[in-house]
């Protein structure tokens, strides 16, 4: 992203500053909202245009019209489905003017939780980090249980603040995500056939990338590389990942440059070094210290071995 770019972007910081912007009341609380989805009049001062918002968001939509800019590319949204957003995440949404979405928006600022568990939790939750296609998607029986946990944080956000209020709607947002996180890994399961695609996929951009000369060209891949050419964030990937095979991507990409790299020990007359450098590593030593560490001993000890 270029300076000009970056200028383009709105940063809102708070609820009371979102609220403002989109014309509605200021809210019961200075650290969390929760409000129906904006309708396109109301957005109009942010519709289309890249946005970062400075707190957690989640949303339940049905019957959207628009679309929301991930990165690069916008994804339709379909009805009934629960996207989530973290502090930071550069975000465009484009609202039809030809109908509004209906369904919930929760937004809390992460001062809200910070003296909570909660807040190192949230850290867990990949979902946060899902791009928008990868939304979650809710059965019938699954959005009751949503619901029903939404309006006591609706019924405790419109109450009279006292002592106990933040105690109260931070338990419930933990019990909602909780249960968040218990659907994805269900969506994961109920999804096992396209997973595994994926994973067949994901397996075969592996083997082409140190099969042919790109790890020379561009050194050792990252999760974001095979992310990006699956199509998906690269934390639903690692999630998905580790749900079909219990190994994230980083300890995929590993395993595959071990495998390759004992082969060239076993068949090839290449030193040490000379292997690192072929498999992409700009130090010898950081190829050693990988390999020791997945195998127990040195390039050098596996080589006299075999």
């Amino acid at each position: 992203m270029n300076s000009s770019e970056k200028k383009d972007i709105r940063v809102i910081n708070s609820i009371p500053q979102l609220h403002k912007v989109l014309g509605l009341p200021e809210p019961e609380h200075p650290l969390v909202s929760v409000n129906g989805l904006i309708t396109g009049s109301s957005f109009q001062e942010l519709n289309a245009k890249p946005v970062v918002y400075n707190f957690y968001s989640i949303c339940i939509k049905k019957n959207f019209t628009g679309k929301v800019r991930y990165g690069q590319t916008n994804y339709d949204h379909d009805a009934g489905m629960l996207s989530f957003y973290a502090p930071g995440q550069v975000t465009s949404t484009e609202i039809s003017d030809d109908g509004d979405a209906t369904g919930h928006w929760l937004i809390f600022h992460p001062d809200l939780v910070r003296n909570y568990p909660l807040a190192s939790k949230l850290n867990e939750y990949g979902f946060f980090a899902y791009a928008t296609h990868e939304a979650l998607h809710l059965s019938a029986k699954e959005e009751q249980q949503i619901e029903k946990i939404w309006d006591d944080i609706r019924r405790e956000y419109q109450s009279n603040i006292d002592s106990f209020s933040q105690d109260v709607i931070v338990s419930h947002i933990d019990l909602l995500l909780t249960y968040c996180n218990r659907f994805y890994n269900r969506q994961f399961i109920t999804r096992k056939k396209v997973n595994h695609d994926i994973l067949i996929k994901f397996e075969a951009y592996l083997n082409d990338y140190f099969a042919g000369d790109a790890h020379l060209q561009q050194g050792l891949p990252d999760v974001h590389y095979f992310a990006g050419k699956l199509f998906i964030s690269a934390q639903y990937l690692s999630d998905l990942l580790r749900n079909l095979t219990g190994l994230t991507t980083q300890q995929h990409i590993h395993n595959h440059i071990i495998e390759v790299a004992k082969n060239k020990l076993i068949q090839t007359n290449l030193s040490v070094g000379e292997i690192a450098y072929s498999l992409g590593f700009d130090y010898s030593q950081s190829f050693n210290k990988l390999f020791k560490n997945k195998t127990g001993m040195s390039p050098g000890e596996f080589r006299n071995l075999n």
